[in-house]
């Protein structure tokens, strides 16, 4: 996918809340191949039926014939787990990837108590449905990591792509966050990774990115001329002076106290406080050294019209049985509802979306 092409927004959501278990909010999907045919849809999500009252997020699944009608299935794929300190509250931003075996992993973001960094974990099933904690970390930082995506190399080794932060003066408990970048880890065999040099994208380059970046989605080259493709997230402050309608909902303060009982609406009141996200896309030679090219996906901003007015983030790739590539994501509307969409790839004229 040396040129990234022009995405076409697909009527309608792909999910939304729907049950107990997702009615409060639903984001981060990831879409894979089912074992029996067809796609699996995991997603994070939080409603009144969690599992205990602190709990802030876990991963439910989907299925779809063709790809955009889903059925949610029942119970669970992964929940926090209170004893454990640093996956004690959120397990969320799925990435899966076959293991061989006929198993697979998924590699996820967690976390405990604000005070604790966020990491990433991952699990392992052998059907997609049930799924076994892995011991120990994956990838920490100081400052956090989180939405991992990973990617399988040629040569057997996999590289995980996530966001890393980085806080000034006071560190996590009471800084401010100076930076949310792209950076990646190499691993020979899926547990063990260890950071690459550097970051592969720096955030605040743009006026659309002047609140940090996230979730990288590497798309590798299918031919030797190919470039590399990355589809981020990057989000934006709102300008100075702007008056946002704020969500009727708890004080986003509530967030950071870790035992909120409606943990779901402080984080909606907290994305709907001014800031926007959208999808962009870079390019590179190695998959190490990449530049920005454009925006693929993005709303038309608050108090307008569509799924993602305000955010639009958190992608999943996958290509379809035509050749096309879609694109699933996170979308939130002027109202402060988050649902899954969509986005097809169109061709290029004599290509089947290449």
């Amino acid at each position: 996918m040396s040129n990234p092409g022009v995405w076409r927004k697909e009527p309608g959501a792909r999910l939304q809340g729907s049950r107990a278990l997702d009615s409060s909010k639903l984001q981060a999907p990831c879409i894979v191949r089912a074992p029996a045919g067809g796609y699996r849809l995991f997603y994070t999500a939080v409603g009144p039926d969690k599992p205990f009252a602190a709990c802030q997020g876990y991963i439910l699944s989907a299925v779809s014939d063709d790809g955009l009608a889903f059925r949610t299935e029942p119970g669970i794929r992964l929940a926090p787990q209170p004893d454990v300190p640093f996956r004690s509250l959120r397990v969320i931003g799925p990435s899966i990837v076959a293991c061989g075996n006929g198993r697979w992993r998924m590699y996820f973001e967690s976390r405990g108590l604000a005070a604790r960094p966020t990491v990433i974990c991952s699990a392992v099933s052998s059907d997609q449905l049930s799924w076994e904690f892995e011991d120990g970390i994956r990838l920490e930082s100081p400052g956090g990591v989180g939405g991992p995506r990973c990617l399988l190399l040629p040569d057997g080794r996999c590289r995980l792509y996530c966001f890393r932060s980085e806080f000034g003066p006071g560190g996590l408990t009471s800084g401010q966050r100076v930076s949310a970048r792209i950076v990646s880890a190499i691993s020979s065999d899926g547990l063990q990774f260890e950071f690459e040099p550097g970051y592969r994208m720096r955030d605040r380059q743009a006026v659309y990115d002047t609140a940090g970046i996230s979730a990288a989605e590497v798309i590798a080259p299918s031919a030797a001329s190919d470039d590399w493709t990355m589809f981020y997230s990057a989000w934006q402050k709102p300008p100075p002076g702007a008056k946002v309608p704020l969500h009727p909902s708890m004080d986003v303060n509530a967030v950071a106290n870790g035992n909120s009982d409606d943990f779901a609406a402080a984080s909606i009141a907290s994305d709907m406080s001014g800031y926007r996200s959208r999808i962009f896309v870079a390019s590179s030679s190695d998959g190490l050294s990449w530049q920005p090219v454009g925006c693929a996906i993005e709303g038309r901003g608050y108090g307008t019209d569509g799924l993602d007015a305000v955010h639009a983030e958190d992608m999943s790739l996958i290509r379809t049985d035509s050749g096309q590539y879609r694109m699933y994501y996170a979308a939130c509307d002027k109202d402060g509802n988050w649902r899954i969409a969509s986005a097809l790839l169109e061709p290029r004229s004599g290509s089947a979306g290449s």
